[in-house]
């Protein structure tokens, strides 16, 4: 059926290298063996941001964050994103890009980068308002601030 009220959901494919990356990790791989093996996989970026945050290293939390952010974006538009419409975080394969808009947008406040945070959890709600409802149990970091008004 045909969404008359704006864009189709975009759905990464199942063959997503997220999905590798998650099955590695399963596996008994390391964050940054999986990242090395799967650098397209927006999932093992946005976990080492995260491993960063509570880590207390903001800095890297904000490089791995980015990274996969933009590994993700790449595969969001080869999947037919044009720039908006819904990402749904029940699609296990779009995970991974939106754990690491959320760990950008914490890394950017983090780091003293207000309106980049402010934009990521903007981003993030704009994908799907109940991203914080999924994700929630990957890390107290990703709970989903609404956006703000200013």
């Amino acid at each position: 059926m045909t969404n008359l009220l704006g864009p189709e959901p975009t759905l990464l494919p199942d063959d997503h290298p997220d999905v590798a990356a998650r099955d590695a990790l399963e596996g008994g791989a390391t964050l940054r063996e999986v990242a090395a093996r799967f650098p397209a996989a927006s999932y093992a970026w946005g976990r080492l941001a995260l491993e960063s945050l509570e880590g207390e290293d903001p800095v890297a939390a904000y490089a791995f964050a980015r990274t996969g952010y933009h590994r993700g974006l790449d595969a969001l538009r080869k999947a037919g994103w044009r720039g908006a419409g819904p990402v749904p975080a029940t699609h296990v394969p779009n995970q991974g890009f939106l754990i690491s808009l959320l760990a950008l947008a914490a890394a950017a406040e983090a780091i003293g980068e207000t309106e980049e945070a402010v934009r990521c959890r903007t981003f993030a709600h704009d994908c799907d308002p109940a991203a914080d409802d999924v994700l929630s149990g990957e890390s107290e970091t990703l709970k989903l601030a609404p956006p703000s008004k200013d």
